[in-house]
């Protein structure tokens, strides 16, 4: 891509099999930035662990990758034709019961943080149980604690009551950074029209997702349909709050399905999204395989209508304010 392209490629959801390999298809693709997925039930001494891994491989490959903590570090990707990596937890696991490791997280790195798994947390309610009590008393302790440091609020796999508790108790726009309209596509994980016109009425971000699962015709979605779903989504909510979260989970063995759906709590596989997902990762849809093809995004919306102004928000310009607005201290 070149570096004179005044909007940002930015992905707000991988958890790639991160390699070599992956990070120069970030560079092929023209990605600037990519929130990536550190922790899923890890404790907080594992996920420094993991911490400790992505430093390896901010040495090793500094060429291609380093750390983001702020908006500011994604124009500097533009500048030097870098990608930075942005740290998110896809699990409150990794602070423990203690609010005060939530700004130990923040000063690590962390700057998206889900309040809940597919499970119900000490926070919030995810989107599998068949109850949704809603926010727990930890949870609105540790949403004023994330809105004090500047660690975004993710509700991607959490349950319709605590989301929208969620939105009406942050004093800060939150994001569901990987998942599409249930009106599109009806998956347990997607988002009900009452979730994103909350969100969005607030402020909130959304990063659509293709994961196949999430799809319509699963892995066989075309890119013409999910551009009109694209279309779709910002005429009813907003192009403004739309982006990208593809929710790569590139390289990835098969077993790591059984990580993120099971962690320590079951000793049977846990289906989740339905016994079609039991079989391990999906197949990608033909025109996104890896961070190289993002770019055909960029055709898709330029062919359902979008102005190249409204391209370049949805390929991560709006993103960008996002983060230019959400990871310092609250005012």
């Amino acid at each position: 891509m070149d570096a004179n392209i005044a909007s940002p490629l930015i992905d707000c959801l991988q958890y790639a099999n991160w390699s070599p390999r992956v990070f120069a298809e970030m560079r092929a693709g023209g990605v600037h930035a990519v929130h990536a997925t550190i922790a899923y039930h890890e404790n907080f001494r594992e996920t420094v662990a993991n911490i400790i891994a992505w430093n390896r491989h901010f040495e090793r490959h500094s060429d291609l990758i380093f750390p983001g903590r702020s908006g500011d570090d994604i124009e500097r990707a533009m500048r030097e034709r870098r990608t930075a990596i942005f740290f998110g937890l896809q699990n409150p696991s990794p602070i423990e019961d203690d609010i005060g490791l939530i700004e130990i997280c923040h000063t690590l790195g962390v700057r998206f943080m889900q309040l809940s798994y597919n499970n119900q947390s000490l926070l919030a309610t995810g989107c599998y149980e068949e109850e949704d009590p809603g926010i727990t008393r930890f949870g609105r302790q540790a949403i004023a604690e994330m809105n004090r440091v500047g660690m975004v609020i993710d509700m991607s796999h959490s349950a319709e009551r605590s989301t929208l508790e969620v939105i009406e108790i942050s004093r800060r726009p939150i994001a569901i950074t990987h998942a599409n309209p249930y009106w599109w596509h009806p998956a347990l994980r997607n988002k009900s029209d009452a979730v994103l016109k909350a969100l969005t009425a607030s402020g909130g971000m959304l990063g659509l997702s293709l994961y196949p699962h999430h799809l319509k015709d699963g892995s066989n979605c075309s890119l013409d349909g999910f551009c009109a779903m694209v279309a779709e989504t910002a005429s009813r909510y907003g192009v403004k709050h739309v982006g990208i979260g593809s929710d790569l989970c590139q390289d990835q063995p098969d077993s790591v399905v059984t990580w993120m759906r099971n962690g320590r709590w079951s000793k049977v596989m846990d289906f989740g999204e339905g016994s079609a997902a039991a079989a391990g990762f999906p197949r990608q849809p033909t025109w996104f395989g890896s961070n190289a093809d993002l770019g055909n995004l960029r055709d898709g919306l330029r062919h359902v209508g979008f102005s190249e102004g409204e391209v370049g928000d949805i390929m991560g310009g709006n993103w960008l304010r996002f983060y230019h607005a959400s990871f310092g201290p609250l005012p």
